[in-house]
């Protein structure tokens, strides 16, 4: 498993501990859902016993035991502080090719723009993701999320929620759409809407913290990403590569921009188009009370 991390040790020469921490309910896997982030299960301990023409693998759990993750807790914010910025392209961006359409182009049209990278006249970024990472108790989630099937493509292409916050699928088309959302290879939802104006609510079905990968099953050429946060603290870049988080609780934290990834690799065996893998920056940031901090990104 990807960054495991293993140690061994001798077992009367005969045998060898493996302590191994597996990577568990985060992000990635596969290249419909790229990785972003991992949450780590305690160590699984696998004794090895060796005798003459016998071999016996003993599995336990260690004895130490991990506190489970804290709940975000809802509170009043007193003295809130407020974060902002830009994202912006360095450099003359990509020119990424127009997606095929192969199915309803009477409707959908030949060929669609790729918003996997979408800059503006003033360089900004749009679609990034500004999440604050550690934010254990904080303001109220407020308002919800819709991703639209709307003229054949996913709108928004990029959207961010907060576990228990409310989300819907809608499908503004008069033809059949299955939006199929993945949290790495595990289905989140999978939700055929044929008719038009159809709306289903998946708020219990976003359940973990993560980056859902969004297909249509029915038009390989639609993608859109949903970003579950354990937080609301949590934004995303509007046309002009700009975001702001408000109501921060004074504190020093880790924020990180989250970007899908852009440099075409082609098509998988389903002709659904591929980018590389997606793109993070980690930074630090102090907000003290009743202040306003600013951060800037870059993709290159």
């Amino acid at each position: 498993m990807n960054g495991d991390l293993a140690r061994t040790a001798n077992c009367g020469g005969c045998g060898r501990i493996v302590a191994r921490h597996a990577n568990r309910g985060g992000i990635g896997g596969d290249a419909a859902s790229p990785p972003m982030f991992t949450v780590s299960s305690p160590p699984i301990f696998i004794a090895k016993a060796c005798r003459p023409g016998i071999t016996l693998l003993v599995a336990a759990l260690v004895l130490a035991t991990v506190a489970p993750a804290v709940a975000y807790e809802e509170i009043v914010v007193k003295d809130g502080g407020t974060l902002g910025g830009h994202v912006k392209f360095a450099g003359t961006p990509p020119t990424l090719e127009p997606l095929p359409v192969n199915k309803n182009r009477d409707v959908c049209g030949d060929r669609k723009a790729s918003e996997a990278l979408v800059v503006g006249t003033d360089g900004g970024v749009r679609g990034a993701v500004i999440f604050l990472e550690g934010v254990a108790k904080g303001k109220k989630p407020t308002g919800e999320v819709l991703l639209d099937n709307h003229k054949c493509l996913f709108v928004s292409h990029v959207t961010a929620t907060t576990v228990g916050t409310k989300a819907r699928v809608k499908n503004s088309d008069g033809i059949l759409h299955n939006t199929h959302g993945f949290l790495a290879k595990v289905t989140v939802f999978n939700l055929a809407l044929p008719n038009r104006d159809q709306m289903i609510d998946i708020t219990k079905r976003l359940t973990k913290p993560g980056v859902v990968r969004v297909l249509c099953d029915a038009h390989p050429h639609m993608f859109a990403w949903m970003i579950v946060h354990d937080s609301p603290y949590v934004a995303v870049t509007d046309e002009h590569g700009v975001f702001k988080i408000d109501s921060i609780p004074a504190g020093t934290y880790k924020v990180t921009m989250w970007h899908e990834g852009f440099r075409p690799k082609g098509v998988d065996k389903d002709g659904r188009p591929t980018y590389d893998e997606p793109r993070t920056i980690t930074k630090d940031v102090t907000i003290a009370p009743n202040g306003a901090a600013t951060l800037d990104f870059e993709l290159r």
